[in-house]
């Protein structure tokens, strides 16, 4: 939103359907800042609904999205079927995102980058680490160090400031990082996962992990 009001632009801020009222919250502070009503506005909804009509408008001259690859193609969809001037288009969807790690690397800092980008935000966002790919003779202390960093990870609630991760953003997400880390774990050779208190296990918290893969 920023860089588009920035550059001059109408911003309408369609947020997911997972998380209006952080959104509704940015878009407040926004106004509260001095950015113009009538230069911003919020527009909460279901993607197949108001996100739909919204690239289907040709008053939208550009769109800028964040989630998953099949919504990509969907609204790429829609935009290329519109009459009159192509609308710009960017889009950040999911990827593998890799570290490639050599003896020149220190570990530590290693470490810090590693968790720092796989573990933040719950390992929410497009551009968090996936992939670690080790020199075999660093990776045992890689390894070690990563191990007990973990460990002193804080799962909880995020509002508090001594939490390091907070929650995942629904029940489906966590369903499916269950469903992966079992896979994975079934056929690595190391693993090691952050503590998870007792009393979050009912909620929609997913304790750091790291696997070892066995190569093919």
């Amino acid at each position: 939103m920023s860089a588009a009001l920035a550059a001059g632009n109408t911003v309408v801020a369609k947020p997911a359907e997972q998380t209006p009222l952080t959104a509704a919250l940015a878009v407040e502070l926004l106004h509260s800042a001095g950015v113009p009503v009538e230069a911003l506005q919020f527009l909460p909804g279901e993607g197949g609904t108001v996100g739909a009509a919204l690239t289907r408008d040709p008053r939208i001259a550009g769109v800028v999205f964040t989630g998953s690859t099949e919504t990509a193609r969907l609204i790429e969809k829609s935009l290329a079927g519109r009459s009159g001037a192509i609308a710009t288009f960017i889009a950040e969807t999911g990827g593998i995102n890799a570290m490639l790690v050599d003896s020149s690397a220190l570990p530590e800092q290693v470490v810090l980058d590693v968790v720092a980008s796989g573990f933040n935000s719950a390992g929410q966002r497009c551009s968090a680490l996936r992939v670690l790919l080790l020199q075999e003779e660093v990776a045992p202390r890689v390894q070690e160090l990563l191990a007990g960093y973990m460990d002193e990870l804080v799962v909880g609630d995020p509002a508090m400031l001594a939490t390091d991760v907070g929650p995942v953003i629904d029940r489906e997400a966590l369903a499916m990082l269950t469903a992966h880390a079992a896979r994975v774990s079934a056929g690595g050779a190391w693993r090691h996962r952050a503590p998870l208190p007792q009393d979050l296990r009912g909620g929609r918290f997913f304790a750091p992990l790291a696997v070892e893969l066995e190569p093919d």
